[in-house]
């Protein structure tokens, strides 16, 4: 997989929420219609709901679609900088940060749009230096 598209709301809203959380719109991105960000090997976008919805041939119930995101970081204070991140900028805590079953360590956000996202530290999948993780 290399693109993942969010439908949203609100697109200047979820361009701010994906910055406060590090991330830099591409130069590609065009104002007022798409955001692109490239989070190293993949790119996130981010359409109008309703847009998103015609173009895949769906019908928008504004329902959770059974797709959590999830963000694999290097150890637990930074689940929790980026868990406290998303919070302050209106996303609603879903689950704390805690030790997992698996071993890690993981928590998660739902953001404005109303999308899962899990942060996670997972000792299987070491990250590489650019930040991606390797099964």
């Amino acid at each position: 997989m290399t693109l993942v598209t969010l439908g949203v709301g609100d697109l200047g809203r979820a361009i701010a929420f994906s910055s406060s959380l590090g991330w830099t719109p591409h130069p590609t991105s065009v104002e007022g219609e798409v955001a692109f960000f490239d989070l190293g090997g993949m790119v996130l976008a981010l359409w109008d709901r309703h847009k998103l919805a015609a173009d895949s041939g769906v019908s928008d119930s504004g329902g959770w679609g059974g797709v959590t995101l999830a963000h694999n970081v290097r150890d637990s204070e930074e689940v929790e900088a980026i868990l406290g991140a998303a919070v302050a900028v209106g996303a609603r805590l879903a689950r704390a940060g805690a030790a997992t079953p698996w071993g890690g360590y993981s928590g998660v956000f739902v953001d404005p749009d109303g999308h899962p996202w899990e942060v996670a530290v997972n000792p299987g999948w070491p990250l590489d230096e650019d930040g991606r993780p390797r099964l």
